[in-house]
């Protein structure tokens, strides 16, 4: 309930306006998104890859203008062009939502395969990565449809698939052939029953079945979870399906459970840190406080008096 009402608001323009004018909300802020520009996220992902990965998302989604998917499509390519001459696209990658390069236009598949395959293309020339992240069920069949047409020419584009969808065991099955990279997170939307599992258990089941898929199968498998059972499950997995431990990495979020995040790469484990960063990061915000009780404890906090960010 409480996580509803929490994705609820993060389509509420009166409670976006609240937490975006607050002084109060500010440091909280920072901590699950790197800053506002370019430069501030370079500085995060380089303190970030003395140990780790990152792949940095440019935040943004559901864009109703062209003229605001050319500008991120231009950022994205500014942002892999920056990554290459700073020379960290050996550990740095990109995400791109697609709404937020057109997909939700008239005519925005189309909109959104031009724009991906400009920022495709510029990662491939900086020597980086891009993988497409996954949105709301009414963009999955659009979305990874784009991801296949991307992989005709750029066969190591990434695909993000949420386990709380109950299809997903078969978009595992399919979209995780050879040199595939497949990133599988729970999933952050409120999505109704006849679609997505709704109770932790289910959902937990669903990725362990999904993650079977992926590390017994041909391709990368980029593990997005926080949960240290499914961390370990995962370990386990890999062991009894030989895998090497570059064949498959850990990936976190910004700011969510850090002390794990350096701890894992300490045992030698590959993990990816998602970077988020930009002016749009209220929805992406507001998913993270309806992930876990500690995120929106720690957000309530700071507006209690002599409370902390």
């Amino acid at each position: 309930m409480l996580r509803s009402l929490l994705l609820t608001a993060s389509a509420s323009p009166r409670c976006k306006g609240f937490v975006e004018h607050s002084r109060l909300s500010r440091p909280v802020v920072a901590r699950f998104v790197a800053g506002n520009d370019l430069d501030q996220a370079i500085a995060a992902a380089r303190a970030v890859v003395t140990d780790r990965f990152a792949s940095l998302d440019l935040l943004g989604e559901a864009t109703v203008h062209r003229a605001a998917a050319d500008r991120t499509a231009q950022s994205y390519v500014a942002l892999v062009h920056r990554i290459g001459a700073e020379g960290l696209a050996g550990r740095v990658e990109v995400s791109v939502k697609l709404t937020a390069l057109g997909l939700a236009l008239p005519d925005g598949r189309g909109i959104a395969l031009e724009h991906a395959r400009e920022v495709c293309a510029a990662a491939r020339d900086a020597g980086t990565t891009v993988t497409v992240d996954m949105e709301q069920y009414p963009y999955v069949d659009a979305t990874l449809q784009t991801v296949r047409e991307l992989r005709a020419d750029f066969p190591d584009v990434g695909a993000v698939l949420q386990a709380y969808l109950r299809r997903t065991e078969a978009d595992c099955r399919d979209l995780s052939g050879p040199s595939s990279r497949i990133r599988l997170c729970k999933g952050a939307y409120d999505e109704g029953a006849s679609v997505a599992f709704r109770s932790r258990a289910q959902v937990d089941g669903s990725y362990r079945r999904c993650l079977r898929i992926l590390m017994s199968g041909k391709g990368y498998p980029m593990v997005a979870t926080h949960d240290p059972a499914l961390i370990t499950f995962a370990g386990e997995l890999a062991e009894a399906y030989g895998r090497d431990r570059s064949e498959f990495e850990h990936q976190m979020l910004y700011g969510i459970r850090p002390r794990a995040q350096t701890t894992l790469a300490a045992t030698g484990l590959r993990v990816r840190v998602y970077i988020p960063f930009g002016n749009a990061w209220y929805p992406y915000f507001m998913r993270r406080l309806g992930e876990r009780p500690a995120n929106l404890a720690f957000f309530l906090r700071s507006f209690a008096p002599g409370g902390r960010g």
